[in-house]
This record gives structure tokens, sequence and C-alpha cells, in this order.
């Protein structure tokens, strides 16, 4: 039997994970060991491990990293207790690979201390573009350690390969967040309400909004400015998550606290988790912020995505993507154009470019056969093209 380690450390990487993990816990000659860090384990951002619990998902191990600060040097000390924590962890159990997504500086922390352990990365979502966030970094280093990569879109894949990745490790699998879209059950808008303990009215969206992380001190100006455009629309009720544990997270945090306790149309949650926030998609009228979600997933139900600012720039995006600046007036008329009936019915049935909702069968199939057939290897050679 072979065993894999599979860490999440936030909850959208979770959701994404999920419909891979449970396909992997079954097969049998596999033994899934699922890693459970980072934001998880924060009660600022909703002790999200419970909704892994609540899914029936065996958790071998809580790794807490303590984020206890969103300043370049806090997030260098978190990343500290993730290489340290991590180290002990592999060192103890030795799993035959590691499976990562996505590009957090927890996920970088943990991969050194993998390639130092020589054990295997298999990476999820490398390839992408991000030019305002330092995941863009962090990404291409995760990349470079990784030895199985599965990409969203082809052009992605091609990337990868032009960084030195050999074509027969490079899958192009789709984006799990598709898969997800498409099959996750969702609530009636009754039961969506109930959960929430509220009501959405006739007319909402769905807001996640993150720091843009290669600007400096732009947080609080830019939150600023979408609050604004927010309150223009006292019609909409603006269903809110946190940001991310960023740098000046907590400044876009704590500005949505208080425009929530002043503002009965705007309802900010720590985590809405996989199913709630995907039910609220189906009802909502628009999804606007700078979340990848609003590229990848979104797409899928027909609405339009407004993002805002350069955190996601860079990435492919479907026809239902306005994109704004972080100021009043391009975010307000972003809001209109959203709502423009014109515009809905021109995105109604556009192609997502990423995928058809099948990338986890592509992504356990190919990792059972490498996992079982010995495929991965000590050394890693470059690929030249």
């Amino acid at each position: 039997m072979k065993k894999i380690a599979i860490l999440t450390a936030t909850r959208a990487e979770y959701g994404l994970l999920a419909p891979v993990i449970r396909k992997l816990n079954m097969e049998p000659e596999i033994d899934v060991r699922v890693v459970v860090t980072g934001m998880h384990l924060c009660r600022e951002f909703g002790m999200t491990v419970d909704e892994i619990r609540q899914d029936g998902v065996h958790i071998d191990r809580e790794i807490d990293i303590r984020i206890d600060s969103d300043t370049p040097a806090g997030i260098s000390k978190t990343m500290s207790r993730a290489l340290a924590g991590f180290a002990d962890y592999f060192a103890e159990n030795k799993p035959d690979a590691l499976m990562v997504l996505g590009d957090r500086y927890e996920t970088l922390a943990v991969c050194i201390a993998a390639m130092n352990e020589r054990i295997p990365i298999i990476h999820l979502h490398g390839g992408e573009a991000t030019l305002g966030a330092v995941d863009e970094a962090i990404r291409n280093a995760i990349t470079k350690m990784s030895y199985l990569h599965f990409t969203a879109t082809e052009e992605y894949r091609k990337r990868v390969i032009r960084m030195g990745e050999a074509p027969d490790r490079v899958f192009m699998s789709g984006a799990v967040g598709v898969e997800n879209a498409l099959g996750v059950e969702r609530m009636s808008k009754g039961e969506l309400e109930q959960s929430l303990g509220c009501e959405l009215g006739d007319s909402f969206a769905v807001l996640t909004f993150h720091p843009v992380t290669l600007e400096n001190n732009t947080a609080q100006n830019q939150i600023d400015e979408l609050i604004k455009a927010m309150e223009k629309y006292p019609d909409i009720t603006f269903l809110c998550t946190k940001a991310n544990a960023d740098v000046d997270g907590k400044i876009i945090n704590e500005s949505l606290r208080q425009c929530a306790d002043t503002h009965r149309n705007v309802l900010l949650y720590d985590s809405l988790g996989v199913r709630r926030y995907l039910s609220a998609l189906s009802y909502a009228e628009f999804v606007i912020g700078n979340s990848s979600s609003g590229i990848i997933e979104v797409p899928s139900f027909g609405i339009p995505t407004i993002n805002i600012g350069d955190r996601q720039k860079g990435r492919i995006q479907a026809e239902s993507v306005i994109n704004c600046e972080p100021l009043f007036e391009d975010i307000a008329d972003a809001i209109e154009k959203a709502r423009s009936l014109q515009f809905r019915n021109y995105i109604r049935n556009i192609s997502n470019p990423y995928g058809d909702g099948k990338a986890s069968d592509v992504i356990v199939d190919v990792t059972k056969d490498f996992l079982l057939n010995d495929k991965f290897e000590t050394q890693k050679k470059f690929y030249d093209i």
C-alpha cells in the first residue's frame, strides 16, 4: 500500500481538494493522510477544520502554525513554524508522496520540508499567472519543487513545460472548482437563508476581497473605495466572506466588519463553506471582489464576475468577467454593467475555459498510476524545449 499526504491550509483550498480526497479514499491500495494547518485552525477565520470533520474526512494530523500576524515579518515566522512542524511530521510518517494545491506561503514552507525529506510533490494549479500577488512567485517555486503536475488549462500546461518540467509529468486536468460548481448538491434559497440566519432578498451579490500583496499600503484605500460603491446600492444585499491571512488582510476584514455593523444590507461571515458558497452563487445576481473563484468557478453559473484590481491579473478569463480598477466610479460602472439585461443575456451560455468538471478523475487516475507503478524518481532532469 502507498501512502499519500494531502495538505490543506485554507477553506477554499479544502473545497477544491475535497472531491480528490473522496476518490482517493476509495482506492484500496492508497492510504490517504489529510494534514490540516493554517487558517483552518484559527478562530478568527471560522475554525474551518470543523467543516472537514463534518464531511467525514479522517484527519491524520492538525499542525498549528499560529497565524497571529499579517505583517511580512509575521508571515515569515508563520512559514518558519510550518517548516518546523512539517519537518517533524514527514520524518515520522514518510509518505510516498505529498499533494498540494496552489500558491499559499504556508504551502511553500511545507513543500520545502517535503523536498528535504525527499518526498515527491504533486502540484495542482501550476502554470497560472497572478501578477498582482506574491502568489505568482510562490506558485512557480512550488512548480520547480514538484514532480507531478496537474494544470487547469492547456495553456497553463504548456507554461509548466516551458519552466523545464517534462511533458510526461504534466497533465491538463481542468480545474476541480468547476467540478464542484457543476456537481455539489445545492441548497434551496430558503435552506441557505436558514443556514445563514438571514434573508438575502431579491437581489444579492457574493463578495470576497483580498489584499493585493505586491502593492504597498493599498488595502485600506481599496476597501474604502469598494465600500463606497456598495453604499450606492442599498437595494443589493452583499454577502461577504473574510479575506485570507495575507499581508494587510486584517485591514480589509476590520473595514468590512464595521460596514456590516452599520449597514443592514452588508453581511459578513468568516467562511461560508463549500456547499453554502456554491449554493449562494446559484441565486446571486453577480460576484464581486478579487478572488480566484470569481475567475474559475463562477463562469459555470452563467453570472457576471466583477474582478477588481490586479490580484488576478494574468489569469485566463471567461467573457463573463468584468475587470475594473479599485476606484469607486469604476466599481460602480462595473456593477451597472453586471446588472444590465444585455450583458446578462450575452453571458448566459458562455463556455468556462477551466474545463468540463471531470478534473478529479484525471488527477486520481494519474496519481494512482505514478504511486502504484513507482514512477516517481529522486532525480528530476530539466526538460529543454
